[in-house]
């Protein structure tokens, strides 16, 4: 008995240093991050992790094989599923949401993305369940002159909030929060 205990302890052992160093491993591709401001009157975090271009299509269309498929939904980053927190309750493109914590979604498309927000935190990001989606809102973009190798998340502020900035490649998505 003695001898299975000490087995069953080796392989539960194994199996959890494998299982953090895959995910190590992993993250080592795409660092994780973290954006935040309290600018306007709207406080926002969001833990996200920074994937690479490296040389791929990043937004398209699916038979061109992009990575990020138009009106597919997408993470939001890599990794787990993007953490976005508001410390006050805000209004995103003019719809309410509570302060809290919620998974961020996107759905990007050729001259805008939709913005989603659900309820269900804490999975991998490509465990998606649309039935706990709180909110979709379509946001605009804009091109950049240059490519960004690394998908970022940024704010800048607009009158009575802010944008938050989700770029890659040479996409920007302009996401408005203003506060209740």
């Amino acid at each position: 008995m003695k001898k299975i205990l000490l087995i069953l302890l080796g392989v539960i052992v194994v199996a959890l240093i494998g299982f953090f160093g895959v995910r190590k491993y992993t993250k080592s591709f795409s660092p994780e991050a973290i954006a935040e401001t309290q600018a306007n009157g709207v406080k926002i975090k969001v833990i996200y992790s920074k994937p690479s271009k490296k040389g791929r299509l990043i937004f398209g269309r699916e038979q061109d094989k992009a990575l990020v498929p138009y009106g597919k939904v997408w993470r939001t980053g890599a990794n787990e599923a993007t953490l976005i927190e508001f410390g006050n309750d805000v209004l995103i493109a003019g719809k309410p949401v509570k302060a809290g914590t919620y998974s961020l979604y996107s759905s990007p498309g050729q001259s805008s993305w939709k913005i989603i927000l659900n309820s269900e935190t804490g999975q991998w990001g490509t465990e998606y369940n649309d039935g706990k989606d709180i909110l979709r809102v379509e946001v605009p973009i804009r091109i950049r002159p240059t490519v960004r190798e690394l998908f970022n998340v940024s704010f800048e502020e607009i009158p009575g909030g802010v944008n938050m900035v989700l770029s890659w490649d040479q996409t920007e998505a302009l996401v408005p929060f203003t506060h209740q």
